[in-house]
């Protein structure tokens, strides 16, 4: 089984491209994050007639993630136990956010995420961010409790690098979100909760974003913030892994690129 995940940046303005990447890699199942629309608005219908089944959970323009299988859509769920909401005045009410959805494709549990930016330290977004990860943890966690055999995938856009190598210039982000000690101690603390990060050893180097601004991506200035992580089970059947830089180049391209891992189940 080949799953993708992809950070496409609004669904409908990529649409073409995504239906492209499905094809072009012969995928089985997508996780889609960054949609940017409301479930009235996702383009299901190409997606379908491409030959898959699809959930999508979007509220509005921010934010939205979607699944996308050919082998199966069961059990979809929308929000994981715990998952926090946000507002930026703390008294408020804090609205969940389109960030997560979960579906079980084939017999593999694929969440996909969209974990919040951060935006800068000491912002209350940050601190979001962090309880995000947190209540994520505790909810895979107790998922793998409940069944050790479990196959399960967290995939998408974590907006951490959890290693100095995941950014061009550890110098450039001196303060700055994304590689800070409690950031990647959130990240260390999904793998030690069972979950291996799967694409590193067969994309060793590689980067998974480039920013817009700057010529990021004609001067090789990226990051590697998009993954999976796979459970026990599921990470035993890994055949291999690919970051498709290709997807990046050209006009109408997402920010993110494709990150695929093959399974055998």
């Amino acid at each position: 089984m080949r799953i993708l995940t992809w950070n496409v940046n609004s669904a409908r303005t990529r649409i073409d491209r995504i239906l492209g990447v499905l094809q072009r890699h012969d995928v089985d199942v997508a996780a889609l994050q960054e949609t940017k629309c409301r479930d009235d608005q996702f383009p299901a219908e190409r997606l379908i007639e491409a030959g898959y089944e699809v959930a999508h959970h979007g509220l509005n323009q921010w934010n939205g993630v979607a699944i996308v299988s050919r082998v199966g859509l069961d059990s979809v769920t929308r929000g994981f136990p715990g998952q926090p909401g946000f507002a930026k005045d703390p008294d408020a009410e804090q609205p969940l956010e389109a960030r997560h959805i979960a579906a079980t494709c084939g017999g593999v549990r694929v969440h996909s995420l969209y974990v919040p930016n951060g935006r800068e330290v000491g912002d209350p977004h940050f601190r979001y961010k962090l309880d995000f990860l947190a209540a994520l943890r505790e909810a895979a966690a107790a998922d793998l409790a409940a069944d050790p055999e479990l196959r399960a995938a967290l995939v998408g856009d974590f907006n951490i690098a959890p290693r100095d190598e995941d950014v061009w210039d550890m110098a450039e982000f001196a303060g700055a979100t994304h590689v800070t000690p409690e950031e990647r101690a959130a990240f260390a603390a999904l793998v030690d909760a069972g979950f291996a990060e799967v694409t590193r050893a067969h994309t060793e180097g590689e980067w998974t974003y480039w920013d817009y601004q700057r010529l990021r991506f004609q001067k090789r200035q990226g990051m590697r913030i998009d993954f999976q992580l796979a459970s026990p089970a599921l990470a035993a059947t890994v055949a291999g892994a690919a970051i498709d830089r290709e997807e990046r180049k050209g006009k109408g391209a997402s920010d993110h690129a494709p990150v695929l891992v093959d399974y055998r189940v």
